[in-house]
């Protein structure tokens, strides 16, 4: 999930005037931190650098701004009813104080966003969309909206962080009396009290591949946070982390990112996320018709992970060929992993040559590097203990 968008590293003073800005802004001004234009956002690729910032993440702990994404609430007595015929996962089998990952869909299946949900109760969810698919996700939400449900869009109220790494929960284990270390993958705790500042809504998620916390809380109080877990991480080595590394990390992790693996021309399911998507849930959603359609048809083009085997970078855009030289695909995603010192990255390809070993050929600029399809995601955390230091 995160809505990551093509970034410009050359904005001027007076261009970022312009752009939306996190409630820590007035601390990357201070601190002279370089920003650049992501999605309309004044937002730092990098703070030392990506790869000091991912290694520090797999290794010890990174801490990230990712104030630009959305909180949508949905409230009322048919809310569960409502939002389970918005999306594609089962609303339902929710229990409270779970989170669970999501799609919203078109009629045609197409995807509007990948979001997570968080329930608070039966009458009572949190929706967080993608920075970029706010405003559409809201204005989705309203285009369908019942007499029995609220829709309230307070994303320029709260803010949040991602603290993510194997020293995650000792950073946070000093600054907290919550009961944090009992939740497991995709569970929350709605109300937290962390450095003092309360009304916290603590999550084991996060979209890093390792484990980790995101922490929703008052814009306002996002700069008092923000330095209590990096002056309390500062011994555990952690370190501020900017969008290089969040994408690098994401994309070892396997995990889809929308605008690339996921937009309105492609569907869950070929996006690689149909474990979101339950077409066999009672409730009718918006796109089960197609995306059931799809599934019982069989996939024609399939996300996939590959490794390339000769030098280059695999970029976002690149066609993707086979040995004969006949158009199959197109990577979605690219870059050197830092972790597995080798090019990786996910393409979207004809489903004949998407099994694991087979041996394609993309096209990086004039030249033809060859690359082998391979299992996702790259890494694991469970791997964790062969990195290369």
């Amino acid at each position: 999930m995160d809505q990551q968008e093509e970034w410009r590293d050359d904005m001027a003073d007076t261009e970022l005037e312009d752009l939306k800005k996190t409630p820590l802004y007035p601390v990357y001004q201070e601190q002279q931190i370089r920003l650049t234009d992501f999605g309309g956002w004044a937002l730092p690729i990098q703070f030392t650098g990506i790869m000091d910032e991912h290694k520090a993440v797999r290794t010890k702990a990174g801490l990230f701004d990712v104030s630009h994404m959305g909180e949508i609430f949905v409230m009322g007595p048919n809310a569960t009813d409502w939002l389970n015929g918005l999306v594609t996962n089962d609303v339902t089998k929710m229990e409270v104080d779970q989170a669970q990952y999501n799609a919203v869909c078109k009629e045609d299946g197409g995807t509007l966003d990948d979001l997570i949900v968080f329930k608070y109760s039966n009458e009572r969810y949190l929706v967080t969309p993608n920075a970029s698919n706010s405003e559409k996700i809201f204005n989705w939400f309203q285009q369908h909206a019942s007499e029995s449900v609220k829709i309230e869009n307070c994303s320029d109220r709260y803010g949040l962080l991602a603290l993510q790494g194997p020293a995650s929960a000792t950073i946070l284990r000093s600054l907290t009396e919550a009961p944090f270390e009992s939740l497991s993958s995709y569970t929350f705790l709605p109300e937290a009290t962390i450095a003092g500042i309360s009304g916290i809504l603590l999550s084991r998620t996060g979209y890093t591949g390792e484990d980790g916390f995101e922490l929703y809380l008052k814009a306002e109080d996002v700069p008092a946070l923000w330095k209590a877990l990096l002056d309390n991480g500062e011994a555990y080595g952690i370190q501020p982390c900017g969008l290089g590394a969040r994408d690098t990390l994401r994309l070892e992790a396997g995990m889809a990112l929308y605008g690339h693996e996921l937009s309105e021309d492609v569907t869950p399911l070929e996006g690689g996320i149909g474990f979101a998507v339950k077409t066999t849930k009672e409730a009718d959603f918006i796109g089960k018709e197609a995306l059931a359609s799809q599934r019982k048809a069989g996939l024609e083009i399939v996300s996939r992970g590959f490794e390339l085997l000769d030098k280059g970078i695999a970029r976002e855009g690149y066609t993707i060929v086979d040995t004969e030289g006949e158009e199959i695909g197109t990577v979605t995603s690219g870059t050197k992993s830092p972790t597995l010192d080798k090019v990786i990255g996910m393409a979207r390809l004809k489903k004949a040559y998407a099994k694991v070993g087979t041996e394609i050929v993309i096209q990086i600029r004039k030249k033809e590097a060859k690359a082998k399809i391979i299992k996702k995601p790259f890494y694991k955390k469970e791997n964790r203990e062969g990195q290369k230091e």
